[in-house]
């Protein structure tokens, strides 16, 4: 894995630290949630409809913080969205530690945390790009996933282990702590002027912004292709009642939290193959479409080990699918654009896993556990390549020719961000 923008770059450091604690703390409330509803309810129906509640906050905050982002001090909201995120989780926190938690209060908070979350993200995106050098946005895209992973990684085992022994409680307090963490490396970070004169948030920067994006063909494969991977293929709704009712190895949840972070932390380690590759779109698509083979297979495994094998190859599938989609945005997206595009990509990567939450749900309370991974992974295989069938110019895409590729360079030499 190439590390120089670690090296090179103080601010990317703390993106990167920051990251890792902040996926840290999110992943361990992550195993928390869902299993607190499954427990509470004893239905995966009410796991998966949290996805149903997570999904109208991210579509405005998402749209709008990418708007925000394209305006106003990256960093500050960084900051500001963080403590907003802690405070939140300390009432889930709260409630948890109640003797008779109210389901309610956690689909609420849900909807609070995850408006926070959606005028984060975009602008952490977009802020990325402007601490390293063009050439050094593949290791970077490479190196921030692999610092989340990270925290995707020891956040479930930890969560799953809190869950058994301590209770639920002390996952949220570990998020909270997290979160204030995250935000202090935030304030050591410089603030990133932008280079053009900006206006403040609206419908019409929205607008031009989704214009913009659609007229891309090329974004619209990365966009469609995660998309169509998440919702139809994305198995960790189904993590709760597999360990309890298929295996009955309750105490193995984090296990299969874990698997998919391990194989993506194996396949981002082994990422220094990537830079040369330029055909971007072509990496994508395969990608993507092994990761769906993979899910189905791990719903035919007759033991948990082999489950969390099979899942441990999904997610290296993923993280080189993510890697290529990463690498497309941020060396062809205009700065001008680059928070709304942000929060475009943020929805593209947001509303797959929370329909596939409800898909998933419903399939396995309808049919099986096992039939809602099969049918799910062999349903991505298809929407992939019919994706790439359609959008020829996304299959085709090369990092050498394309036009916004060789622009935005052009325009960060000029800039001395070269």
């Amino acid at each position: 894995m190439d590390t120089t923008p670690l090296r090179t770059s103080a601010d990317f450091r703390l993106l990167f630290l920051a990251g890792t604690v902040f996926y840290f703390g999110a992943m361990v409330s992550y195993v928390a949630i869902p299993y607190q509803i499954y427990t509470l309810t004893d239905s995966n129906f009410a796991v998966g409809a949290i996805g149903l509640v997570e999904l109208a906050p991210i579509l405005v905050f998402g749209l709008y913080g990418g708007a925000l982002a394209d305006h106003v001090d990256r960093r500050k909201l960084l900051i500001y969205t963080g403590l907003g995120q802690a405070v939140f989780t300390a009432v889930l926190a709260v409630n948890a530690f109640r003797d008779d938690p109210d389901v309610w209060v956690i689909f609420v908070v849900a909807v609070a945390l995850t408006s926070c979350s959606a005028l984060q993200r975009p602008s952490r995106e977009a802020l990325l790009p402007r601490t390293v050098k063009h050439d050094e946005l593949p290791a970077a895209n490479a190196l921030s996933s692999f610092g989340i992973q990270i925290g995707l990684f020891l956040g479930p085992a930890v969560g799953g282990l809190l869950v058994a022994y301590v209770g639920i409680g002390w996952c949220f307090l570990v998020d909270v702590v997290g979160l204030i963490v995250a935000s202090l490396l935030y304030v050591r970070m410089r603030s990133y002027p932008h280079r053009e004169a900006t206006t403040p948030p609206s419908l019409a920067g929205i607008k031009e912004g989704m214009v913009y994006a659609f007229r891309r063909r090329d974004l619209l494969g990365t966009y469609f292709v995660d998309i169509a991977a998440m919702l139809m293929a994305m198995p960790v709704v189904l993590f709760p009642a597999l360990v309890e009712d298929v295996f009955e190895r309750p105490e193995l949840l984090g296990l299969l939290y874990t698997a998919e972070v391990v194989g993506a932390m194996v396949a981002t380690a082994l990422s220094g193959w990537t830079r040369r590759v330029h055909h971007h779109g072509r990496a994508i698509v395969i990608a993507a479409a092994v990761y769906g083979a993979m899910i189905a297979c791990a719903g035919l495994m007759p033991s948990i080990w082999l489950v969390a094998l099979f899942l441990a190859f999904a997610g290296a599938a993923d993280m080189i699918s993510g890697i290529f989609r990463g690498t497309v945005w941020s060396q062809t997206i205009p700065e001008s654009m680059r928070g709304r595009l942000a929060g475009i990509e943020m929805l593209s990567y947001s509303v797959g896993p929370l329909g596939g939450q409800v898909r998933a749900g419903v399939t396995a309370d309808l049919w099986s556990v096992r039939g809602a991974f099969v049918s799910g992974g062999l349903a991505c295989v298809a929407a992939v390549g019919a994706t790439a069938a359609i959008l020829h110019d996304f299959w085709s895409y090369d990092a050498r020719t394309d036009e916004h590729a060789v622009a935005e360079r052009a325009v960060r030499e000029a800039a001395g961000e070269s």
